[in-house]
């Protein structure tokens, strides 16, 4: 099974331009990353597991990049760099072949091919006091209603989630029960595909059997992709899918995190022309 190694990046401050300057060395550094998106915001936060690296000083992460192999990123990178922290998954070969291909079909999608948004409008979905859960918090829906009628790429075009999961014992097959619904039917019927999926093998180059002592540590990663975040939206307020979500997902899991990513506005930064910021 492959090794990918998926990257955030907190990039220095001191420097000016520093996205621009970023992926201007990565792509003189000659890396290929399956996924290069930047990190819009968190939808829920890790409570126990790698949060003195993922949430200590506040960090504000700006890229997530997703590479073949378990290496480090480039040395040259590194003055551009405040903060990182990295996890290597085995991912299935179904995944990973024509990925390129498979993804950009995802991002910019044949009209017709995207399910039609909820006849419910944003303001008429009914909220939670939290997120957590991975529920339509009253404080999301109302970050989502400013930031989806923003002029930016990614606030109309697909966004990805990044999922950071650590089962309960013997729970794992209960979350195999919601990755089977959601593939087949509640996230499905929302645009919703888990285009990267994988049992994490090192956090922070660390093996996992020494860095999660005793079975505690992530298990799993997963990158979803939604059509837009209205269509996430969608999801969340969806009871088909909490019924699901309650049943399954959320007695199995131990921790889990998920942030918020867009590739839009960043297809074009290997290919010679500046990358939309």
């Amino acid at each position: 099974m492959p090794l990918c190694t998926l990257h955030l990046v907190a990039l220095d401050p001191a420097h000016s331009n520093a996205q621009q300057s970023f992926l201007s060395a990565l792509k003189s550094a000659k890396l290929s990353p399956l996924v290069l998106s930047r990190v819009i915001r968190w939808i829920i936060l890790p409570s126990t597991f790698s949060t003195e690296h993922l949430l200590a000083r506040n960090i504000h992460w700006d890229f997530l990049i997703i590479l073949p192999g378990t290496d480090a990123l480039a040395a040259s990178l590194q003055p551009l760099i405040l903060h990182t922290w990295r996890i290597t998954a085995g991912v299935p070969s179904r995944l990973t072949q024509d990925f390129a291909a498979k993804n950009h079909k995802m991002l910019q999608p044949e009209p017709g091919s995207v399910p039609q948004l909820n006849n419910d409008a944003l303001e008429a979905k009914q909220t939670t006091s939290s997120a957590q859960n991975l529920e339509l918090s009253a404080e999301l829906k109302d970050w989502i209603r400013t930031f989806s009628t923003a002029d930016a790429p990614e606030a109309k075009g697909a966004v990805s989630m990044f999922n950071l999961l650590s089962f309960r014992p013997d729970m794992k097959s209960s979350y195999l029960e919601y990755g089977k619904a959601f593939a087949s039917s509640i996230g499905s019927s929302h645009g919703g595909n888990a285009k990267i999926v994988g049992g994490v093998t090192h956090v922070n180059g660390t093996a996992r059997a020494k860095e999660a002592q005793d079975g505690v540590g992530w298990d799993e990663i997963a990158l979803a992709h939604y059509p837009s975040i209205l269509h996430f939206a969608d999801m969340l307020a969806d009871k088909e899918y909490q019924d699901v979500n309650h049943k399954y997902r959320v007695p199995a899991l131990r921790d889990t995190a998920i942030l918020m990513t867009s590739e839009m506005g960043l297809e074009g930064w290997g290919e010679g022309g500046k990358a939309k910021l």
